[in-house]
């Protein structure tokens, strides 16, 4: 448990919190965690591996790269079209609150603003791609609610349980680029937060001081009311998991991923290298093969000094197409079912294939999305807390024993011909509204309803007769 009053000490060592927070630092850079951070961000925008690929030989003197050969780089971006899938399916549709209080949904809403449904979209992609997302909860200078999402490899968490299910405290630290007159130079700022207050150090050389610019180093509260200084309670920053093990999409199938693009770049080298014709010398009078070119491509003639048994042949190089292709496909295939995506060999299901069969072609996303939505979930739970105290701090009442289930509608892709004829055969058996929600071309049930009842009251002929033609 790290906190100011429970230092390491002993008769020959004394540990300062500061000597700790560094010591955290440099562990979390040199972690597994962080490495996949920054490679899973890299192949979202993919940039690959295969970028730093280099062509070498040796010779005497060791190895060398050799430019004289074919080097294409072809990056594929299977991550990001697996990540963009995930997200575009699970939150790019409004989320809904499920509460018995429609007092409270009201005020909780407002709190989060209408662009909460945008930060939930961000957050999705910041955990897929860094397996943690952070949220950094804070009051803005007007005394508002606030809500800012920290890049995630520039935060320490400092857990309390084994399960990361509580912060003891956590440490952002970040790079700023300032000018002192004509001299460019960079500041590393880190902040420790804890349930209470906060730290401000800057790192000189190998250890923390205080940052005498931000609040003289600290430690201040987490914000005022009025003017008075308050703390939240609790360490002001959620994480939003990808999964319980806080990994990246990518790690999953970085190395089919780097084999697909390591193939299809090394046929591209051969298909490059060998367009043109291996020619074969036989009894050729030339000094060396750039005369015998030369005269090739300006004369359109070669000498041969021996015209019974001398001549030029022609090799062409093959390559084995079917081979690579099956290859490259069976990585298509292991890459889509490992990442989990939708399969898009639709020749095996059809055109519009049924309920069952789309139910069958998601399953595997919605495993995946299933795991993000239970650690979202618990997430937002988390939210609730500071949530619930902001309301009670302007007077709005007290909260804490509400219960608030988020509920994310996924982008599910339906039958439509199937969907409607299941909704009218439907007819008699369950209520006119279950089956209006249900209908694929109906959006807002209210509305919906509203307009029917409309209709309704004025004996409005329908716009359509049945035959009649659009």
């Amino acid at each position: 448990m790290f906190s100011f009053k429970n230092l390491f000490r002993n008769d020959i060592n004394i540990m300062t919190i500061e000597d700790i927070l560094y010591d955290e630092i440099q562990e979390f850079n040199a972690s597994d965690k962080r490495a996949w951070m920054v490679i899973g961000d890299k192949y979202y925008r993919c940039e690959n591996d295969i970028y730093n690929r280099r062509i070498t030989r040796k010779t005497e003197n060791g190895e060398i790269i050799d430019y004289s050969k074919a080097n294409n780089k072809l990056a594929h971006g299977f991550v990001k079209n697996l990540v963009d899938e995930k997200i575009g399916y699970l939150l790019t549709k409004d989320y809904s609150l499920k509460c018995d209080n429609e007092e409270y949904i009201e005020k909780v809403k407002d709190v989060l603003g209408k662009y909460f449904q945008y930060t939930l979209t961000r957050l999705g992609y910041e955990a897929s791609n860094k397996g943690i997302a952070w949220l950094q909860i804070y009051i803005n200078e007007r005394g508002k609610f606030g809500m800012m999402i920290i890049p995630a490899e520039q935060c320490v968490p400092l857990w309390k349980d084994n399960t990361h299910t509580e912060l003891d405290g956590m440490i952002r630290y970040y790079v700023q680029t300032v000018y002192e007159g004509r001299e460019k130079k960079q500041i590393t700022h880190v902040e420790y937060y804890t349930d209470k207050e906060t730290y401000f150090y800057v790192l000189n050389g190998d250890h923390l001081i205080p940052d005498i610019e931000q609040h003289e180093g600290g430690p201040i509260l987490h914000y005022k009311k009025g003017e008075e200084d308050r703390s939240w309670g609790k360490v002001p920053f959620i994480a939003f998991k990808n999964n319980f093990l806080e990994y990246p999409d990518v790690k999953f199938i970085k190395s089919l991923v780097d084999s697909y693009d390591k193939s299809r770049s090394d046929i591209d080298n051969f298909i490059e290298e060998t367009k043109n014709l291996v020619y074969v010398l036989k009894g050729y009078g030339g000094q060396d093969l750039s005369e015998f070119m030369k005269d090739l491509n300006y004369y359109r003639a070669i000498k041969i000094d021996d015209p019974e048994y001398g001549g030029v042949d022609t090799l062409t190089p093959k390559i084995d197409i079917e081979a690579a292709k099956e290859h490259f496909e069976q990585l298509k295939r292991d890459i889509n079912e490992f990442g989990q995506g939708v399969p898009k060999d639709l020749d095996k299901f059809g055109n519009s294939p049924s309920g069952t069969a789309l139910k069958f072609l998601y399953s595997g996303l919605d495993l995946k999305c299933n795991h993000l939505e239970v650690e979202f979930r618990q997430a937002f739970n988390q939210l609730l807390y500071f949530i619930n105290v902001y309301l009670a701090e302007n007077g709005q009442g007290n909260y804490e024993n509400e219960y608030v289930e988020l509920i994310f509608n996924r982008d599910i892709q339906i039958n439509e011909t199937e969907a409607i004829t299941n909704a009218q055969n439907s007819k008699g058996i369950i209520s006119d509204k279950t089956i209006i929600a249900n209908h694929p071309w109906v959006s807002d049930v209210e509305a919906e309803l509203a307009q029917i009842e409309k209709e309704n009251k004025s004996n409005e002929p329908p716009l359509f007769k049945e035959g009649d033609e659009e």
